[in-house]
């Protein structure tokens, strides 16, 4: 198989990094283009991919195609892809909140994959869901799910809804963990303690509670209650942040993420 992406940014590093990292592709069977031309020297430069002078390029090239755009720039991409002989392609979109009906009117083709990632598929600790048009060939399906699996987890769904929860969630969820993280940082500070001491603590708290939840038989409510004395320091804090509504904030959060991603799908 060979793999083109349409665009170059964080994410589409990661992608051609982890499938280099398990030889899935050769270097040569890659290629990217990008409105930045130092950033396409840099890919080649770190990673021996090639970089081409057109979208179009990329596509004529590649077996599959994967669109790693901003959501505000699909619209000119659909149009100046539409009509040039991608019939028989298959693109893997990673386009934030544009659904699968959308893509397919705007390129003309009905092989779709939708991808949900999230940033820490750059240190292959990824959460990727994803989905696809019935016209996906197997064999690119099957393709597709090793691509995906280099980033980490990946959840393959059948309801193409999940996608924008999951954008939502797991997609947006990386950005809530480190502001909790920067906010506990401060918090230490505030109490007294040196930055240094602070970040410390908090990134080391925070990777042995996910690793212990992720290997214990318990649900993170009762891990909560495991470490929470009555009339103790945890105690406190729970309630104070509970006092705060905090768990109704998450919630919400997340609920404004959802409508915004159900926004951009809106939009063709």
């Amino acid at each position: 198989m060979k793999i083109g992406f349409i665009g170059g940014g964080v994410m589409a590093e990661a992608i051609m990094k982890g499938i280099l990292d398990v030889s899935l592709v050769k270097p040569e069977n890659l290629f990217v283009s990008d409105l930045d031309s130092q950033r396409l020297e840099y890919l080649n430069k770190t990673l021996n991919v090639f970089g081409v002078e057109s979208n179009i390029e990329v596509v004529n090239k590649s077996d599959i195609v994967i669109l790693a755009i901003k959501p505000q720039n699909i619209k000119e991409v659909m149009i100046e892809l539409k009509g040039n002989s991608i019939l028989d392609k298959t693109f893997l979109s990673i386009v934030a909140g544009v659904k699968t009906e959308i893509l397919q009117e705007g390129l003309g083709v009905d092989s779709i994959i939708r991808v949900m990632p999230n940033t820490p598929a750059q240190i292959k600790k990824g959460m990727t869901v994803w989905t696809s048009s019935k016209s996906v060939p197997s064999v690119t399906l099957s393709f597709s799910k090793k691509i995906l699996g280099v980033l980490g987890e990946e959840l393959y769904v059948e309801d193409e809804d999940l996608i924008d929860m999951s954008t939502a969630l797991s997609g947006s969820g990386p950005a809530y963990m480190f502001l909790f993280m920067d906010a506990l940082i401060n918090a230490g500070i505030n109490i007294g303690m040196s930055k240094e001491m602070s970040v410390k603590l908090v990134r080391q708290t925070l990777l042995g509670s996910i690793e212990l939840a992720i290997g214990s038989e318990f649900e993170p409510t009762k891990l909560k209650e495991m470490v929470t004395s009555p009339g103790g320091t945890t105690e406190a804090a729970l309630a104070k942040l509970e006092e705060g509504g905090f768990s109704d904030l998450v919630s919400e959060a997340v609920c404004s993420a959802f409508e915004r991603a159900k926004f951009l799908g809106g939009k063709k």
